[in-house]
């Protein structure tokens, strides 16, 4: 998305609003049926975040009976340690996390996570995070030889007016067709039967619900297009890309869920929230949570602090830089709240992000010049030993 084309997107916004009732009708789910079909569709490989009790919760219990013992740390009071990875979102800033996390590789500090979490730019990461150092050559490929016209293209006014959204991202839909391989699936299933847990975020728009999805467990059953359709559907940005449906059944009715880019709730997100309400049932599998510790790992594809940008006089432009701001500034709370949920469970705290002083100028919204330079950057931080950041910012307890 070039500047012209960012200005053209936010210019008709407001246009695009007054038409709402102008879009095609969809069979949305009916309210009193949200949590019957959350439960019956889909349910082995998905819940919301705040469930109480879920197939995907239960499994992540029982995966810590499915683990090598010799994968993770057991601390000298009988804790077990593991290592816990969160990739955020950020657009084409997710270049700095993939660039970061080849050079942790080369740096040899990289530890296997037992659980990988992403949304956004970090859902597209987060497989190959998953897989290891061997898939870094594949992030390097997918977001430095990318640009806009890979991911997206914008619709003509009339389309867009009348449509869901304001550009297409049938471009991105067919890349990650081509990286999400059936060996891909294979690998990551693998993993899964090992104990391993792979999670990507999505937001369902209508009961504004957080959606945590077990990409293993749907690796494992080898369904290919529903994995590549999570991922697109937690990087479909609303109003600018078209939300992804997922047909749904209840009371013998076919219904679809509109899903949307994960980062509309949370910019990043941790699996601590889906233990809380599943703590007594782990007691009864004589599993005590309490003695499993987290080394928690977040890399934010973005800034912690707002940087100088001339903003001129117009709609589009101040629209453009306020959305701006507040994406970061929720980025910036949740790297908050998941510190306050590790301090509570004496888990440790590792957070990375883009340097204030690094901004790579661009021509368009995916420029591969730019995130060759975000790219380089973050394995540069990596490979010299990054100082993980043990608080968020402004605590400055380091």
């Amino acid at each position: 998305m070039g500047n012209n084309k960012s200005v053209f997107f936010l210019s008709i916004i407001l246009i695009v609003s007054l038409c709402s009732g102008c879009a095609t009708v969809r069979h949305q789910v009916p309210e009193n049926l949200a949590d019957a079909v959350m439960d019956t569709n889909m349910a082995d490989v998905r819940t919301y975040m705040g469930a109480k009790d879920s197939e995907l919760q239960r499994k992540l219990i029982s995966s810590i009976g499915e683990e090598d013992p010799a994968d993770y740390t057991v601390n000298a009071d009988g804790t077990k340690q593991y290592s816990i990875l969160s990739i955020s979102g950020g657009s084409a800033n997710g270049a700095y996390g993939a660039g970061f996390l080849k050079g942790w590789s080369a740096e040899g500090s990289r530890p296997k996570f037992k659980i990988v979490t992403g949304v956004s730019t970090g859902a597209i990461t987060a497989p190959f995070a998953f897989l290891g150092k061997d898939y870094d050559g594949v992030l390097e490929k997918l977001y430095t030889t990318m640009s806009t016209k890979d991911v997206m293209h914008v619709k003509g006014p009339v389309r867009a007016l009348f449509g869901n959204s304001l550009a297409s991202n049938a471009p991105l839909r067919k890349q990650i067709s081509l990286y999400v391989t059936d060996d891909i699936l294979e690998k990551i299933a693998a993993e899964y039967k090992k104990g391993r847990r792979l999670y990507v975020g999505t937001t369902d728009l209508d009961s504004q619900r957080f959606v945590v999805w077990d990409m293993g467990a749907i690796a494992a059953k080898g369904d290919r297009e529903l994995f590549s359709k999570v991922i697109l559907a937690s990087a479909a940005i609303p109003v600018i890309f078209p939300p992804v449906l997922f047909k749904v059944e209840a009371d013998g009715k076919v219904y679809d869920e509109m899903h949307a880019d994960g980062g509309t709730l949370a910019q990043a997100f941790t699996v601590y929230q889906l233990l809380d309400p599943y703590f007594e049932k782990a007691k009864e599998e004589n599993i005590e949570i309490p003695k499993m510790k987290g080394k928690y790992y977040l890399i934010r594809n973005g800034y912690i602090s707002g940087y100088y940008n001339k903003v001129d006089n117009n709609i589009s432009s101040i629209a453009s830089r306020a959305s701006d701001a507040m994406v970061n500034s929720q980025g910036v709370g949740d790297t908050y709240r998941i510190y306050a949920e590790m301090m509570k469970r004496g888990n440790d705290y590792n957070l990375a992000y883009l340097p204030s002083d690094f901004h790579p100028a661009k021509d368009q919204e995916f420029d591969p010049e730019q995130m060759k330079q975000l790219f380089d950057r973050g394995y540069s931080d990596a490979v010299n030993g990054y100082k993980w950041h043990k608080t968020p910012p402004g605590l400055d307890k380091e």
